[in-house]
């Protein structure tokens, strides 16, 4: 497909690295990264991280919203050469690379604080080698610390709670050791917990139901545990030239300040709601509204479902905003894309949320890598990671 692509195109494209065996390579990162010397630091200003500046070679894969389905997520990344197929340890095979995940990973599923954990797990493995792991928090996970569990619509979502709570308590409160480890453990515990009179799926009472409600309450509740975990990520996130965030960026949100933004919702997510002030009121422009940050479907909607001003109209204000910040793409979530990862506003936008979890559309895995400023998609091929198909895009 990608040679017919760059015959119409009019150029050759170049040939695939291949591995050791003469198989196609799964990423061009290794062949990015081969060039020698000493690679340039990863810095990271703002807190949460609002600017990165990372080799430009080093900028990889993306992934979009994942919503509780710890399997696909793992297969994701291994799809995207960031995490090993045999360990069973979720061990960190990216090295350099920088991994951006653009929000969604609640709700909908059931293994919602074990990906949660994974991230976070990769991301100190990947310090270590030189790489790095970046969130970006979607509208589910503001939902989620206001308190609204309407889509929580798997009660393996709250019995996840339930046991993250006990496995807490085993580690004596120790945070840090009970959340990274949580992913190593989850899926023993669930079964246990299954295989257990009060884990019989089809009895969801009145008690289970409450117990499940309270800790998910107590976990992400403003100033809870989890909500302050999600308060380290933003919503929008500048890496080299690139863009992250999960509706989109608009020009009213430039104006008002990305670093604000960021900053706000944080504040927002970490202070207890009885504390609460004008200073941590829910931060509206980057959560509530068809327009803010992580509600904007003004790049992602389908283009079959708009007129062709409409078009044009985004395509000018993704231009407009882009430039106002220096730079040359967006990616975005939100949305799934029923065709698959694709780009929009004649190439500026990327939208890479494909629906993979089973609690929405459980499509064929998509992931977008961005080498050099070159983006491509990765795509699953049937039941094979050695076998895939690679788009690319000039």
């Amino acid at each position: 497909m990608a040679v017919v692509l760059s015959l119409r195109l009019g150029f050759v494209a170049p040939p695939y690295p291949r591995t050791s065996s003469g198989r196609l390579a799964t990423s061009f990162r290794a062949v990015a990264c081969a060039g020698g010397g000493t690679p340039s630091p990863i810095t990271v200003a703002g807190d949460p991280p609002t600017v990165v500046s990372a080799p430009a070679a080093a900028l990889s894969p993306v992934l979009g919203d994942v919503h509780g389905d710890l399997s696909q997520t793992r297969a994701a990344l291994v799809l995207a050469g960031v995490l090993s197929a045999e360990s069973e340890g979720h061990v960190w095979t990216g090295g350099r690379t920088v991994l951006v995940q653009v929000g969604d990973i609640l709700d909908r599923g059931e293994d919602e604080i074990a990906i949660l954990s994974l991230f976070s797990s990769l991301n100190v493995q990947a310090k270590s080698q030189g790489g790095a792991v970046f969130q970006v928090n979607g509208n589910h996970e503001t939902m989620n610390v206001e308190g609204d569990f309407r889509y929580v619509v798997n009660p393996g979502g709250f019995e996840e709670c339930i046991r993250f709570v006990e496995y807490l308590d085993e580690c004596d409160g120790n945070w840090d050791n009970a959340f990274l480890s949580w992913v190593n453990v989850a899926e023993r515990r669930k079964k246990e917990y299954r295989a257990s009179p009060n884990g019989d799926h089809t009895r969801w009472n009145f008690v289970k139901k409450y117990s499940g409600f309270a800790a998910r309450s107590s976990l992400f509740k403003r100033g809870g545990l989890l909500a302050c975990e999600l308060a380290r990520h933003p919503v929008v996130l500048k890496i080299n030239d690139w863009i992250f965030c999960h509706g989109g960026l608009l020009p009213h949100h430039v104006e008002y300040g990305i670093e604000r933004m960021n900053r706000e919702v944080s504040m927002w997510m970490k202070c207890q709601s009885e504390d609460s002030g004008d200073e941590t009121d829910i931060p509206f422009i980057a959560t509530r509204g068809y327009d803010s940050v992580v509600w904007s479907r003004l790049y992602s909607q389908d283009p079959a479902e708009r007129t062709r001003r409409a078009l044009m109209l985004s395509s000018i204000i993704a231009e407009q905003t882009l430039k106002s910040v220096e730079a040359k793409g967006m990616v975005v979530g939100h949305t799934p894309q029923i065709h698959g990862v694709n780009c929009k506003c004649d190439g500026k936008v990327w939208c890479v949320d494909v629906g993979m979890s089973y609690g929405v559309l459980y499509s064929r895995l998509e992931v977008l890598e961005i080498v050099n400023d070159r983006p491509r998609v990765l795509k699953k091929q049937r039941d094979s990671y050695d076998e895939m198909e690679v788009l690319d895009y000039l």
